[in-house]
């Protein structure tokens, strides 16, 4: 019942995770991401509390692949589908043997999708291409990544929320983008959201930081 990408880019220290599901508000139980630590993703059968456990044992020092292994005797792992990767570790995936529907992943270098419950094996496999062929930001290449990914199949049955996520420098995150239901096509509809906000980004850094050297809002009542 979901599809999903998490990633790094190494040239801004940046990581980020791109989901979308037909259940409602995916992006609020699955992705999760920490600055200096990394990205995880826990789906299929979500327990939410697993992408934080994840991140805490990679704070910890634990690779990502460790990370995965340590939660091996967590009740019902075998249901879960979970993903981790940190700065320089090989990223890592796990998908329990009582996972739902027809699963897939794919593992690169500084990306990792799985998905459960696909309309077709390809689909992971055809967004880490998208991603590893992407040129801008972390969060364009998750976008462009998500997109090939519904291109191909998505899930099997109509999805309706989607979600994005990607932390810098910051303790707070820099693109924290969700669409909790949408009739039809979220993963477009929240590409277009990314668009509208990809250029306010560090505007919205700027005023976090200095107010005094922000810009404009542009709405009325901005004097």
């Amino acid at each position: 019942m979901t599809f999903s990408i998490i990633a790094r880019c190494p040239a801004t220290g940046q990581f980020g995770a791109a989901v979308s599901s037909s259940s409602p508000a995916v992006a609020a139980r699955c992705i999760r991401a920490r600055s200096g630590v990394g990205a995880a993703v826990s789906q299929n059968i979500t327990d939410p509390g697993l992408g934080p456990r994840l991140l805490d044992l990679m704070a910890a020092g634990h690779g990502p692949q460790q990370a995965l292994d340590a939660l091996q005797d967590r009740p019902f792992i075998a249901y879960r589908q979970l993903m981790a990767i940190d700065a320089t570790n090989p990223p890592a995936i796990f998908t329990g043997a009582s996972a739902l529907g027809t699963l897939a992943s794919a593992l690169g270098e500084h990306a990792a999708c799985a998905g459960n419950m696909l309309a077709s094996l390809d689909v992971p496999a055809r967004m880490l291409e998208a991603f590893d062929a992407a040129d801008g930001a972390l969060a364009e290449r998750l976008m462009l990544a998500l997109l090939a990914g519904q291109a191909a199949g998505g899930e099997a049955g109509p999805v309706h929320s989607a979600g994005l996520l990607v932390v810098g420098d910051l303790d707070w995150p820099m693109v924290d983008l969700r669409l909790d239901w949408v009739d039809a096509d979220p993963v477009q509809a929240l590409y277009e959201t990314w668009k509208i906000y990809e250029p306010q980004v560090q505007d919205y850094i700027t005023r976090a930081r200095d107010p005094r050297a922000a810009p404009s809002f542009g709405v009325p009542g901005d004097l």
